[in-house]
């Protein structure tokens, strides 16, 4: 198994290489030359095993030049009791008969990134070793509140790397920030930006494809990489938990064995949904994917009509994981709609940066819509979604959850279509106390309140429990402070080098 860049810059890389890299020399990103195809007799093998399990099984089949053995020590260490709060580590819950969550947030953060950052540095470290690359690796990271806590406590104190972090300065919760600025660690480094995720996203990306800045480092003993979803080590172990979900559903006879089931997933940055669709190029039984935005509708639009246009109004909102108008991933879904042409997903992307927009249509357009369809939920719409959800079933989902929520409904409506539907769950409603309280108790119930005076509150008033790993920010220092433009962030990363 070798990968390609998405722009079809020359060379194919072993998968230890690809994930060393993290994004391709010509600015695209690393797609397997071929997917592999799973059929039932392997799906059914999986409904036995442990995620651990399945995981390895799913794995081994992507990550070639990795050992059995390499890959299972990873995972043990990345998927342990030490680290995920319940013992299923992606558990299914059924709301109805019909309407199921896959919870991805009892990991150490309380968010789905850390079902693919627990394991990315780990697999890093064994890529080093089988390249033989002696310089120490450097993660950079945008962030729109989730990735960037994940990725800090999965780097944390990794020998030979080090890792800095940046965020939108006012774009993330009270809680996620908290997360962020009390981060521990010798190798860290976390810092805000004066502006949204995109621009913080695009600084970095700029930092990527600046090929002097990168030799300078690289004669300081430095090398490059990313722990965004552009790394294909950050995305293909999400490939693992639609087939565990799909595993549980069998398991506990809520589907029949090649029974095709939707999945709704809270969309920013496509890399999460985009697991989903290489799950379903392999073979698993996945009728629809539902991409769920929030008033950022880029994606929506785009699956609509064809049009990515991000030249419009950035709003933030309640599901600010989701704030994005620059979706990555989507560049290695055209790469597969298109065939593998290389040259016209360049032209796309050529567009994007020059003028802000680019068009899809004819083939590749139908290609897309046979698996996505996509609808978008206001600010009013998620809180909705939020107390309605509890009120019914008395489950308590975070407000990126509640966009899904909102648009699994919009799409039973639009198109009648019954199959069963497994909603993706992104977060603990813990990490958004305010937004939640304040939708189920009223915005007076929330207003003025501190983040963990809302968390008590939001505790007491649904007997559930306020994470350990959050309940304990209360008390811990800040330790970052640093505040730059997104011109400055360049500067920023070569400063924080020399200080560590």
């Amino acid at each position: 198994m070798l990968y390609l860049s998405t722009r079809g810059g020359d060379g194919r890389l072993t998968s230890a290489a690809a994930i060393k890299a993290g994004i391709a020399p010509d600015g695209g990103l690393f797609v397997p030359e071929a997917v592999p195809r799973t059929d039932a007799t392997f799906l059914a093998s999986l409904v036995p095993l442990d995620y651990r399990q399945r995981a390895v099984a799913i794995l081994e089949l992507f990550l070639a030049d990795f050992s059995r053995e390499e890959i299972t020590a990873c995972v043990e260490a990345a998927y342990g009791a030490a680290k995920f709060a319940h013992p299923a580590v992606a558990p299914v819950t059924g709301l109805d008969a019909h309407t199921f969550i896959l919870e991805l947030w009892h990991g150490p953060t309380n968010a789905f990134k850390d079902m693919a950052l627990q394991i990315l540095p780990r697999l890093l470290v064994k890529a080093m070793a089988k390249t033989g690359e002696e310089a120490e690796i450097v993660i950079l990271v945008a962030t729109s509140g989730d990735t960037g806590k994940a990725a800090l406590e999965g780097f944390r104190d990794v020998d030979r790397t080090r890792i800095v972090v940046f965020f939108p300065h006012e774009g993330v919760s009270a809680m996620q920030r908290l997360q962020m600025v009390t981060q521990e660690g010798g190798n860290v480094a976390v810092v805000a930006v004066r502006g949204n995720f995109d621009d913080t996203q695009s600084g970095v990306k700029k930092i990527f494809g600046d090929r002097a800045a990168g030799e300078k480092l690289a004669a300081r003993g430095f090398k490059l990489s990313s722990a965004n979803s552009i790394n294909w080590g950050r995305l293909v172990p999400q490939i693992v938990y639609y087939y565990s979900a799909y595993a549980d559903l069998l398991k506990t006879g809520a589907v029949a064995a090649g029974q095709p089931v939707n999945f709704v997933v809270p969309t920013g940055n496509f890399g999460n949904i985009l697991a989903g669709y290489y799950a379903k190029l392999m073979g698993l039984p996945v009728k629809r994917l539902i991409c769920a935005a929030n008033s950022n509708n880029v994606l929506t639009e785009f699956l609509q009509t064809g049009v990515y246009d991000r030249r419009r109004g950035f709003h933030k909102t309640l599901s600010p994981s989701m704030d994005i108008l620059i979706s990555s991933n989507l560049e290695r879904l055209l790469y597969h709609a298109t065939g593998g042409d290389a040259g016209q997903v360049a032209a796309w992307m050529g567009e994007l940066a020059a003028g802000g927009a680019y068009t899809v249509a004819g083939r590749a357009l139908d290609a897309i819509r046979e698996t996505f369809w996509s609808d978008w939920a206001s600010d009013m719409d998620t809180t909705e979604a939020i107390k309605a959800v509890y009120g019914k079933y008395r489950y308590l989902i975070d407000p990126h959850t509640a966009v899904a929520y909102h648009v699994c409904q919009a799409y039973r409506r639009a198109t009648g279509d019954a199959a069963p539907a497994v909603i993706v769950s992104t977060a603990s409603p813990f990490k958004f106390n305010d937004s939640v309280l304040a939708a189920l108790a009223g915005p007076a119930a929330a207003a003025g309140k501190p983040a963990f005076a809302a968390a008590r509150e939001l505790a007491r008033l649904t007997g559930l429990p306020v994470p350990l790993s959050l309940a304990v920010l209360e008390h811990k220092a800040v330790r970052h402070t640093a505040v730059c433009e997104p011109a400055e962030m360049q500067a920023v990363v070569i400063k924080a080098l020399a200080e560590k």
